[in-house]
């Protein structure tokens, strides 16, 4: 039984510094020396910066590992999220019907005691016309006014309005790979791993790398993306295709600049539905990420770019795009042997409602709770973290796929391929077939299985117009006036939210500023203490 002291970390990223994050803080939380951590990654290959958007739980990880919310706010050039916008995924531009939705990521408001308002906006007891959201939640009054969801006074992570970030990916590497190296202990290795080599029992026995030699370690850990570069070619774990639910398997992307420096900035992410995808809009301090995510059996490459440069107009003149190639499916073996996978090297699913990012937070949350004592128990560990991660794809899958097969577009081969029940998962159509009778309840889900929760699938159920028929329930839903009351309060909540919370740019910008006066400070202290 040979104690465990070494995780090596193949590849930086996001994925391997937030992964070298979490697990030098979570598994060294008592003994500073119990586990060394370690992480490899070439010079050689860089990373993409186009813009990235995140999933609230991305808060309590940050918190977790110690980084203080405006050093990552400007070594990120991060801004807030509070939820979706949705454009044109229910019905395509000019015909009749609403032509947009949000989906929020505050949960439905309900007061201890007060009615489920779900049933009662099912029966009409919420203002005519008014959307699910809006009746239910406040923030997409807020986001509409360009509102934050947080005050600067608020504590770091905290505020009254659910929320995450976008940021640049790129930057925000940086960020986790100076705070990991500075404050938790993790070390660093600029080098190209050239091979990697087994023992007898086909475990990994080392790393052999251009510049250092061989790095050895009792666990390693693949952040290689896409390539997989240890689970997928050194330990032939298979990858299972789910591109027959998902057909997004592309995507062009630009950075835009702002037109002026104090242009509004959104405080959630833009999706347009368009022919054969869609497009993310999202904004940073300085400029925004922009990406068409498109089926390469739906249109041509050509053709994709063409859709994006039109949506984009005069911003994106003279800007070179970048493509990306992506493919929708996930290892059901992240973890063999002595090699787990996390991030983009486990599976990956297209990027509607960002979880990439907290599909490596799950991971490494899993990595650290599972992690063994001794090298023993790496069997039982791995056996429990597939299982997991396997039934949260796969659960995360009918999430996604459900944006696309309640449409009622059919103005292109895309979406009427996205209808076809053959395309749409067991599993999703036997929930859609409950729901159509009663509304989705906390018991149709497995909490520890699923990423969103019951109210996202609400959020975007009923954003898509999806028809559930409670009349012959009608009886057992008594406290109308009740429900009438709360839709009202929330309205009013609303409005005085409005006074209390501040613009979105000029907290970012104000967070920044304290963030700089802070190092101002803390250096002309460091000057006085040396003279």
């Amino acid at each position: 039984m040979a104690r465990l002291k070494n995780v090596l970390i193949v590849g930086g990223g996001t994925a391997g510094w937030l992964t070298a994050c979490y697990l030098a803080k979570a598994v060294n939380a008592l003994d500073p020396r119990s586990v060394q951590v370690h992480l490899v990654e070439s010079p050689d290959i860089g990373l993409l910066g186009v813009g990235e958007a995140t999933f609230p739980s991305i808060r309590g990880t940050l918190a977790a590992i110690g980084l203080d919310e405006r050093r990552f706010l400007v070594g990120a050039t991060a801004t807030y999220k509070q939820g979706i916008h949705y454009r044109h995924w229910v019905r395509p531009p000019g015909t009749p019907g609403a032509d947009h939705f949000f989906h929020p990521f505050n949960a439905p408001s309900q007061r201890p005691g007060g009615p489920d308002l779900l049933p009662y906006w099912l029966l009409g007891a919420a203002p005519e016309g008014m959307p699910f959201a809006d009746a239910v939640s406040m923030q997409s009054t807020l986001v509409d006014h360009s509102r934050a969801p947080k005050r600067a006074r608020d504590s770091d992570y905290q505020g009254p309005m659910n929320h995450a970030f976008h940021f640049d990916a790129a930057c925000f590497a940086r960020v986790l790979a100076e705070h990991g190296q500075q404050s938790l202990g993790v070390v660093r290795h600029v080098a190209t791993v050239e091979r990697t080599e087994l023992d007898e029992t086909g475990a990994i026995a080392r790393v052999v790398t251009k510049e250092e030699g061989d790095l050895t370690a009792d666990l390693y850990v693949d952040c290689t993306g896409l390539r997989g570069m240890l689970i997928g070619n050194v330990m032939q774990s298979p990858f299972r295709s789910r591109a027959d639910v998902l057909f997004a398997d592309r995507a062009v992307a630009m950075q835009v600049p702002y037109d002026t420096p104090d242009t509004p900035i959104p405080s959630y992410t833009i999706s347009t539905a368009q022919e054969a995808g869609w497009i993310w809009d999202i904004g940073l301090q300085k400029r925004r990420g922009v990406g068409y995510v498109y089926s390469s059996r739906h249109t041509s490459d050509d053709r994709a770019e063409d859709v994006f440069r039109r949506y984009l107009g005069q911003a994106g003149e003279n800007l070179k795009a970048m493509h990306i190639r992506f493919e929708t499916g996930y290892r059901p073996e992240h973890w063999r042997k002595n090699c787990v996978a996390v991030g983009l090297a486990g599976g990956f699913v297209e990027p509607l409602e960002s979880t990439g990012i907290a599909l490596i937070e799950l991971a490494t949350y899993l990595l650290s709770h599972l992690l063994p004592s001794d090298t023993d128990g790496m069997e039982s560990a791995s056996r429990h973290f597939n299982d997991m991660m396997v039934a949260r794809y796969d659960r995360i899958i009918d999430f996604i796929k459900m944006h696309y097969c309640l449409s009622q577009r059919r103005d292109s081969a895309f979406w009427i391929d996205n209808a076809d029940p053959a395309t749409i998962p067991t599993t999703l159509q036997e929930k859609l077939a409950r729901w159509k009778h009663r509304p989705p309840h906390r018991l149709d889900f497995v909490t520890d299985l699923e990423m969103f929760m019951p109210c996202s699938w609400q959020y975007i159920l009923y954003g898509m117009e999806f028809k559930t028929d409670l009349e012959p329930m009608r009886s057992a839903y008594p406290h109308v006036a009740a429900a009438r009351h709360e839709f009202a309060m929330i309205q009013q909540a609303a409005i005085r939210a409005l006074d209390d919370l501040p613009d979105h740019r000029a907290l970012v910008e104000q967070m920044c500023g304290e963030h700089a006066r802070r190092e101002l400070s803390r250096e002309s202290g460091v000057v006085r203490a040396s003279a």
